[in-house]
């Protein structure tokens, strides 16, 4: 039976007592030779910490003699580089450092992390270090460079190892803006703690004991800010060597999901079923410009895969409470200037968001400015993890990028969501419309909510940029539901693009819903040359016999009747489909007919 790590980063723990590992030990090699000092960012709970794990069992001299065991059946194991098991490791994880209370208590909290770092390695090192190190408790500089001068006395040299080195900005970003910019700035202008702290670490690199650092985190933000300081490190985050050197590609999952589905005496297409679901729901992942593999989340890959060993059925939730605090960085974005916008139009599959290249110099000041453009606000989506380029670019050769899959979308329609109904009651009174519409099918009583709760939240201003996509957004927010559904906006129908469809999940086919199909169209008011009081005064059979709202139902459904037979063709289990044109007019009504 397979163990799987979830939740763990100790690379020693999943050897020692059988968690399945995915060896990425070929890749130390490359580490090595692509420089001393090495920046490599990925989003949140990609395995960044393991990797910083197998990097310190593989140099620390201390595990010399487990070598054998730890790396003898992996890629290394079979090819490793003289450098192996030639280091003392110093590791800091600067998540862990409370950024709570004013400057002093912020550098107080940095040094009594530094020292405890370097207290555990006294204890680790005890007998193979000539002198005493001296632990300032009040200047954990001061201790690191007493630590630099006894390793100096010792044959061999330093390896440190810096993860979430961009934490303080990550707690700026989802923290009060004013306090914690001037709390960060603190730390980096002038003589500023971290400014100092790498000035230290790169003097340590000429000569002093320390040969190698290895840094992670999620954006260049600090780097940018203290570039000064430590214009040594190389940022690998895009080379097409290191894409998969976390995550997981398909090939992996389908190995682990074949392995499960034995244990658990599910049938292929069981099996199969599980892995669409896992491709629809955590795949999408890509970190370099060049021709890469698609990869899949780790956190959300072993999530699904524990629970599905556990009970032989998938979780009812897709989305990990690990993966949700990603929520505060989709609201960072909103809440930038044209920041909404950004967001709704993540959504929008048919005209996606794109750049020219990737921001990647910009520090915590820029992140915090009020008037940044669309490049800046996708990059920092980018590097969050909730957005990622696609393998196409635009005919001038920009970037192209998306929501990498369907647990990620959740929290854009969230987060929009939670804007135009920010209170409980009225989220309860949505989810009721949404549970009585999956069941009946019936329409109406959306189009009444979207007409009485949503469109007066909108004023004249939205009008600049509403369309089609806009109503869809909307249905969206008020249908997304990844307990049951699939839900899939621009579905690819044999070259054609459905507007939105949302079919049940495998293993919900069991309960009794529907799936849908919708075709959407917009009517602006000055194309029918009326007000939105007229409108309002209109009954829906008055507004139906309209002209154009005739010709945009009667376009819509032309285009149903294909994208049904299509989609009933191509699915594997028969559907129980229902069709829907869908016309808004302006901000004012909603008319639609079922096919």
């Amino acid at each position: 039976m397979l163990k799987f790590p979830y939740g763990i980063a100790d690379f020693h723990t999943i050897i020692t007592e059988g968690y399945y590992y995915v060896d990425r030990t070929d890749r130390i090699p490359l580490l090595e030779e692509a420089g001393k000092v090495l920046l490599f960012l990925r989003p949140r709970r990609f395995g960044k910490s393991l990797l910083m794990s197998v990097l310190e069992n593989y140099y620390d001299i201390r595990r010399a003699n487990e070598f054998e065991r730890l790396f003898g059946h992996l890629a290394i194991g079979q090819n490793p580089t003289p450098k192996h098991n030639q280091y003392f490791i110093l590791k800091w994880n600067f998540s862990a450092v409370a950024t709570q209370g004013d400057e002093q208590a912020i550098q107080q909290a940095l040094y009594d992390h530094m020292n405890d770092g370097i207290w555990e390695f006294i204890r680790w090192y005890e007998g193979m270090l000539p002198h005493k190190i001296e632990l300032n408790p009040e200047n954990g500089l001061s201790s690191f460079n007493n630590l630099l001068s006894v390793v100096r006395a010792t044959p061999y040299k330093l390896y440190l190892l810096i993860d979430e080195y961009d934490n303080f900005a990550n707690e700026v970003l989802m923290g009060g803006r004013e306090r914690g910019l001037k709390r960060y700035e603190t730390l980096i202008e002038g003589e500023g703690l971290l400014k100092v702290l790498f000035k230290v670490i790169k003097a340590g690199l000429e000569g002093r004991g320390l040969d190698r650092v290895f840094l992670t985190g999620v954006s260049p933000v600090v780097m940018s800010d203290i570039t000064s300081s430590f214009n040594v490190v190389e940022n690998i985050y895009l080379k097409p060597e290191y894409n998969d050197l976390c995550g997981f590609r398909e090939d992996e999952v389908a190995v682990m999901v074949q392995q499960v589905g034995q244990q658990c005496g599910l049938s292929e297409e069981q099996s199969q079923a599980a892995l669409d679901t896992m491709r629809t729901f955590y795949n999408g992942y890509s970190f370099s410009y060049d021709e890469k593999p698609i990869l899949y989340n780790s956190t959300l890959t072993l999530y699904f895969l524990k629970h599905l060993q556990g009970s032989c059925r998938h979780p009812r939730e897709m989305l990990d409470s690990n993966l949700a605090m990603d929520r505060l960085k989709i609201a960072y974005i909103a809440s930038l200037m044209n920041g909404e916008q950004v967001i709704a139009t993540a959504l929008n599959e048919a005209q996606p968001l794109v750049a020219v290249k990737l921001a990647d110099r910009f520090g915590v000041r820029d992140m915090l400015q009020e008037s940044n453009d669309n490049r800046f606000m996708v990059s920092l989506l980018y590097y969050f993890g909730v957005l990622t380029m696609t393998e196409n670019y635009t005919d001038w050769g920009s970037l192209i990028f998306k929501i990498p899959n369907l647990v990620t979308k959740q929290l854009y329609v969230e987060r929009i969501r939670e804007t135009l109904l920010p209170t409980g009651p009225q989220q309860d009174e949505l989810q009721a419309v949404a549970i009585q519409f999956y069941q009946t099918g019936e329409l109406q009583p959306v189009c009444d909510f979207i007409e009485q709760k949503y469109y007066p939240l909108f004023d004249n201003r939205d009008y600049r940029w509403t369309n089609e996509l806009t109503t869809k957004v909307i249905f969206m927010t008020v249908f997304f539901n990844d307990t049951f559904y699939v839900m899939d906006s621009e579905t690819s129908l044999e070259r054609e693009f459905g507007d939105l469809t949302m079919i049940v999940r495998s293993d919900m086919r069991r309960f009794k819903l529907l799936d849908f199909l919708f075709e959407f169209k917009y009517i602006s008011l000055k194309q029918l040359e009326m007000s939105g009081e007229q409108l309002r005064a209109l009954d829906l059979a008055a507004l139906a016999e309209l002209p154009l709202v005739k010709t945009q139902l009667s376009q819509a459904e032309r285009k149903l009747k294909r994208y049904r037979r299509t989609l009933q063709k191509n699915h594997p289990t028969k559907l129980r489909l229902h069709c829907y044109s869908v016309v808004a007019v302006g901000y004012e009504r909603l008319i639609w007919r079922k096919l």
